[in-house]
């Protein structure tokens, strides 16, 4: 069993004029997980415009804590109440920042992922360090990057780079341009 965090993704395809009822049901599941030990987070994103597809992610400490909450008696009795409301579902689990991008097979080149987390990282720790900075700017060196870390890291994890991957799903997602060098985008490490 893994003992790193562990994220589950798992897609939703709204079922024909159920659209406000499956938003229910997925807010539904993600205060249910809140109850169980090793919940890190979790959230809901509402598909890009044109598809109809949610997809819900919940974290989790360990692959034990997933599976204490995967096959709770709670967890099935909440997938057999919104069984009606979607259709092809699908799960896939994941461990580190590739949660982030996709299943394996659809992820995006590691550049791109930079890219993205970048986009994300930048203008937040800019932000912070603006507001806080006076205030900071006392401590020594140590102290001044452990509250700035401690700060910025669950912000990161579970806002920012959620966010920045969702709002970026079209390019990271989109085929390499053919006039590059195949190397160039085909790399992943």
């Amino acid at each position: 069993m893994s003992t790193s965090p562990v994220t589950l993704m798992v897609a939703r395809r709204v079922a024909q004029g159920r659209y406000q009822e499956l938003i229910v049901w997925l807010h539904e599941g993600e205060q249910l997980a809140t109850d169980f030990t090793g919940y890190l987070g979790s959230g809901v994103l509402a598909p890009p415009p044109g598809d109809d597809e949610f997809q819900i992610i919940f974290r989790f400490a360990d692959e034990s804590t997933l599976y204490a909450w995967e096959h709770s008696v709670s967890r099935k009795a909440w997938l057999q109440r919104g069984s009606h409301l979607f259709a092809n579902p699908s799960e896939h689990r994941v461990s580190g920042i590739d949660g982030w991008f996709g299943a394996v097979g659809h992820r995006p080149p590691r550049w791109k992922q930079a890219v993205a987390i970048w986009l994300a990282f930048f203008p937040v720790s800019l932000l912070f360090n603006f507001v806080l900075g006076p205030l900071l700017g006392e401590l020594s060196l140590l102290p001044r990057v452990f509250v700035s870390t401690l700060a910025l890291t669950p912000l990161m994890v579970y806002l920012f780079i959620p966010l920045s991957t969702h709002l970026l799903a079209s390019w990271l997602h989109s085929a390499p341009n053919k006039s590059l060098p195949n190397n160039a985008l085909s790399h992943r490490s």
